[in-house]
């Protein structure tokens, strides 16, 4: 009796959702779809979390707001409808007014003046060559890079990962654009600095539950966008991204992820976004199968062009 009573106690003790080595279990396949804002709206100031009923009128606004069914306004040119859109079948899953959660504002924050001016220098050669050849656009236009890998944030659809775990590794494959992060947990240095990569150079490491992964050594360049939409590029060879993933009950990840680089915002800021299990498999982004946006972005700035030479 004493053996089977103190069995009984050690197996509840046992830390849960282990990998058979003894490590945090974080494998499957998840999604970080919400209909949190990245930042914070300024309307509601110092307001970090929404009651439950202001949650609910939350959530509903957001989904009209962001209909793509809805007419489309004077200017607009048509997108995917609201059936390729993922927000979050629960919603607002955290309560949080933003998905940044420091500053306590919920707000990114500021520029340096050197990047901002390098913001401004920029803007005004898109609104001068938008268009002059295929690498003045965006990198998602030319599906080489998506917001979605480092930090993982939530785009406008494709928001699932699979994590795939070994004793010295783990691999998160991203949906968005189909990238696959290789992690060692071995304690290996970073690569050289002048050996980057559009994704970085990740090393991961377990804090007690927590699978700590630091990324330096990114590419980036005017194309860039870090994170879709809210950002566009603006970093440099100084970005440090630390994650963290906490898995909390049999259906969540809690990914909190830190962003600094000193010559472009004026102080560190963080994201949370809780990761939650998804039904598989995932596909394949074939972005450019059948894809002719770009080839129209730029004949149809030939067309302006020939228009204005009077051709």
């Amino acid at each position: 009796m004493a053996f089977g009573l103190g069995a009984g106690l050690a197996a509840a003790q046992e830390p849960a959702f282990r990998t058979p080595w003894g490590h945090p279990d974080l494998q499957g396949t998840w999604t970080n779809a919400t209909l949190t804002p990245l930042q914070r709206p300024p309307e509601l100031a110092d307001k970090e979390f929404f009651t439950p009923e202001e949650l609910e009128q939350f959530a509903a606004e957001r989904r009209a707001a962001t209909n793509a069914d809805r007419p489309l306004r004077p200017g607009d040119v048509g997108s995917y409808n609201d059936v390729f859109f993922e927000r979050g079948a629960g919603g607002v899953h955290t309560g949080r007014t933003s998905l940044v959660i420091e500053p306590r504002d919920g707000r990114i924050p500021a520029l340096t003046p050197a990047a901002q001016a390098a913001v401004d220098t920029r803007t005004a050669h898109m609104a001068a060559h938008p268009a002059d050849r295929p690498s003045d656009r965006w990198l998602t236009e030319r599906c080489i890079l998506f917001g979605a890998a480092v930090p993982m944030l939530p785009e406008p659809y494709n928001n699932n990962y699979r994590i795939f775990q070994t004793p010295d590794h783990v691999v998160i494959l991203v949906e968005m654009n189909h990238e696959a992060r290789v992690i060692p947990l071995d304690g290996r240095p970073h690569t050289s600095p002048s050996i980057v990569q559009w994704i970085g150079d990740s090393r991961g490491r377990f804090e007690g539950d927590t699978l700590v992964v630091e990324t330096r050594n990114f590419k980036f360049n005017e194309q860039s966008r870090f994170g879709v939409g809210w950002l566009n590029g603006i970093s440099d060879e100084n970005l440090r991204v630390v994650e963290r993933f906490t898995r909390t009950d049999a259906d969540t990840i809690m990914y909190r992820a830190t962003i600094e680089d000193p010559t472009v915002f004026v102080s560190p800021w963080s994201v949370e976004v809780p990761l939650r299990t998804s039904e598989g498999p995932i596909f394949e982004v074939a972005c450019h199968e059948g894809n002719l946006g770009l080839a129209n972005i730029l004949s149809g700035h030939r067309a302006e062009e020939r228009a204005r030479a009077g051709r």
